[in-house]
């Protein structure tokens, strides 16, 4: 009398599992960094960005802006620059590259 009852146990244990696990949401998102466009892509832009703005900084032109250095950490960017004056500076731009500060070394 007991054999039953534990098979009818068994195999509301396996309809359970196998509800349960039809219900689970199986659906990917993308989490962000594999959305984020790659920094070689936006890195022109970030430079030029920082050109302007160090341009206007230093009452010069664009063109009379070099960059040194790209850097990329792991929430940001720096672009390390100089004027033809010699005049230092860092632009400072977040993980998506948008412009946030230049600040003068």
């Amino acid at each position: 009398m007991m054999m039953p009852k534990i098979k009818n146990c068994r195999w509301l244990l396996i309809f359970t599992a196998v509800l349960l696990s039809a219900c689970s949401h199986s659906e990917q998102h993308p989490q962000y960094a594999q959305v984020a466009q790659h920094p070689a892509i936006q890195g022109e832009a970030m430079i030029e960005t920082c050109k302007g703005e160090a341009a206007h900084r230093y009452n010069t032109r664009a063109d009379r802006i070099s960059v040194v250095d790209f850097k990329q950490y792991q929430g940001s960017y720096e672009i390390l620059g100089s004027t033809t004056r010699r005049e230092g500076f860092t632009c400072s731009f977040d993980e998506s590259g948008q412009f946030l500060h230049l600040s003068t070394t």
